[in-house]
């Protein structure tokens, strides 16, 4: 694979086996990645590794990550929301985190084909997936997670909303690969887009400083269109410092690789592949000497913070890298037009 991955007269320096190496060496012999060496582990981000671990030459590693996730699914379904070597140490079950892995076994499957290993998963999948939409509110947002008494929190996130109706959307692809139907969930879908492209109202506000809360409605596919170009676009100024990248939230001086990794994928999926380009190339500088990215770094300072060598910003960094030079069979995942030909809710 090559390393260095070119467009017009501009080039982008990727160290593809650097950046996959270091997840791989974070990742634990059980399979489960944590944030890196020592940190926990939580589901999301465990998968998010893991695609990372697919698209850098680890397919085996994914297995593996995937498997441990499966061998300590909770009966209902979903997962506790933070582990340390396998034990728990929040029992909060949220419903974003439980459904993420749809996403993760959709996107191995692109990669690899390997329909055996899809099956085989289906049974975790499913009942993830029917975790999060049980929990489906009479607007069609979705409550973000039940406390460690198992009460559900009548509270609604639009990142996380927004992330369940991707991972819909790739539990329904699934689904249609193996033969099977599954129109309740086509009908959860459709009803969380609504919220999501028309009822604000219905989701938390005092995250709207987040800027995943700005992208994620357009990364998901929930918003798309003109409707897509006018959000990007909306808040581009408050969120974007040019140059440099994303903040992660609008009222502190810290940008981060994976949120400007994540903004990418958005403006490439909307069909905005110069401009995701143009924000991917900030990225060129903000490596060590081993080719792995900043977690981020403050400004005008630019002090790196935290020092840590994060997976999942590294597996991000490649997700972005593959949806702008098509590594692999996936760069399209996040692809509006690609989930139209599908015909999945979009």
């Amino acid at each position: 694979m090559e390393n260095k991955l070119s467009y017009k007269n501009q080039a982008v320096e990727i160290n593809i086996p650097a950046i996959a190496e270091c997840i791989a060496r974070t990742q634990k012999k059980s399979g489960e990645i944590p944030w890196h060496e020592g940190g926990k582990t939580d589901p999301w981000d465990h998968v998010e590794a893991a695609m990372g671990l697919t698209i850098g030459g680890y397919p085996d590693k994914a297995r593996l990550a995937y498997q441990w996730l499966a061998g300590i699914q909770l009966g209902d379904g979903s997962w506790h929301a933070a582990y340390v070597d396998g034990q728990p140490t929040d029992r909060t079950r949220e419903t974003n985190l439980s459904a993420y892995i749809a996403v993760g076994i959709f996107h191995y499957f692109l990669i690899t084909g390997d329909k055996v290993f899809l099956a085989d998963m289906w049974e975790t999948v499913s009942a993830a997936i029917e975790y999060a939409v049980s929990l489906q509110a009479p607007g069609g947002e979705i409550y973000w997670a039940k406390n460690p008494d198992l009460v559900v929190d009548p509270m609604a996130l639009l990142t996380g909303s927004s992330s369940i109706f991707m991972s819909l959307k790739c539990a329904l692809a699934i689904a249609d690969t193996l033969g099977l139907e599954r129109p309740q969930w086509r009908d959860a879908a459709l009803w969380l887009k609504n919220a999501i492209a028309s009822g604000y109202h219905l989701f938390n506000i005092t995250k709207s400083h987040y800027s995943m809360d700005w992208f994620y409605p357009v990364l998901s596919g929930a918003v798309t269109g003109d409707a897509a170009k006018k959000r990007i676009d909306s808040h581009w100024k408050k969120f974007v410092k040019e140059g440099m990248g994303v903040l992660c939230v609008s009222d502190s001086p810290w940008v981060t690789i994976a949120e400007t990794s994540e903004l990418v994928l958005a403006l490439a999926a909307a069909g905005r592949t110069r401009m995701a380009e143009i924000v991917f190339n900030w990225l060129n500088d903000r490596r060590f000497e081993d080719g792995s990215f900043w977690c981020g770094f403050t400004y005008p300072d630019m002090v790196i913070w935290p020092e840590e060598k994060i997976t999942w910003t590294n597996a991000v960094v490649l997700m972005a890298a593959d949806a702008l030079y098509r590594l692999t069979p996936a760069y399209n995942l996040f692809d509006h037009d690609f989930w139209q030909q599908l015909h999945i809710p979009q």
